[in-house]
């Protein structure tokens, strides 16, 4: 599973490749950052009896980041557990129906999760939501009586390298508290990475590249394979 993993990823376009090192990397980042801050607020809790007021918000806010790119993750290297007892039952090319059939039925959810997502953080950015009761039709004409830009998160303080987004977001009023757009962004792009997944699976088992959405049984495969060749000798 490994060897063809590799091979997906080695045929992917710039654009693809460069969606793996954003997501890679992002997911590195986050698990340093919540092992560092939660490392630090142990030591200061119980060597110096105090600590990062603002630490646990930040760790529950970078644990949520981390499920959404781990989601998108998961479909990349179908991770996704799933029960395919009654698929396994048919030939293979009802199989392959059925996956793809499956696959249309992600993405249209996953479009269904980005318009959802983008509407509830638009207004934290002082943005429009979309128009259509299920899928965009365009813009709403934003009022600033909706504008949620000045809602801030609990404990975790302004940094001072962000004060230049004040005069655009905030009308220039200065945050105390980390504004709760910046956090809440994680939603849209989330889902749209999301999407992006399901596309490229989807096209995968179009092309014969991939059997399911879902995790595969080569490992199980391969186990039982040395055991049986364990048996003969």
């Amino acid at each position: 599973m490994g060897d063809g993993m590799s091979s997906h990823y080695q045929g992917q376009s710039a654009f693809g490749r460069f969606v793996n090192e954003i997501e890679e990397t992002a997911i590195a980042v986050i698990l340093g950052l919540m092992t560092l801050i939660t490392f630090v607020n142990v030591v200061l809790r119980y060597g110096f009896n105090t600590g990062l007021i603002w630490g646990l918000e930040a760790v529950t806010i970078l644990f949520a980041w981390l499920v959404l790119f781990g989601i998108s993750y998961a479909v990349k290297v179908t991770a996704h557990l799933g029960v395919d007892a009654v698929i396994n039952l048919v030939p293979p090319a009802v199989r392959r129906v059925l996956a793809l059939i499956a696959a249309v039925i992600c993405i249209v959810y996953a479009a269904l999760l980005l318009k959802g997502a983008w509407d509830y953080w638009a207004n934290f950015a002082n943005l429009p939501q979309t128009t259509g009761r299920f899928f965009p039709t365009g813009f709403e004409e934003m009022k600033r009586t909706s504008y949620r830009s000045w809602y801030e998160v609990v404990d975790i303080p302004m940094p001072d390298w962000l004060r230049f987004i004040e005069p655009w977001i905030n009308y220039g009023d200065a945050y105390e508290k980390l504004p709760r757009f910046i956090p809440y962004a994680i939603l849209p792009f989330g889902a749209a990475l999301l999407l992006f997944r399901f596309i490229q699976a989807g096209a995968r088992i179009w092309r014969g590249d991939q059997q399911s959405l879902i995790v595969s049984h080569e490992a199980e495969d391969a186990v039982d394979d040395v055991a049986h060749m364990n048996r003969e000798d």
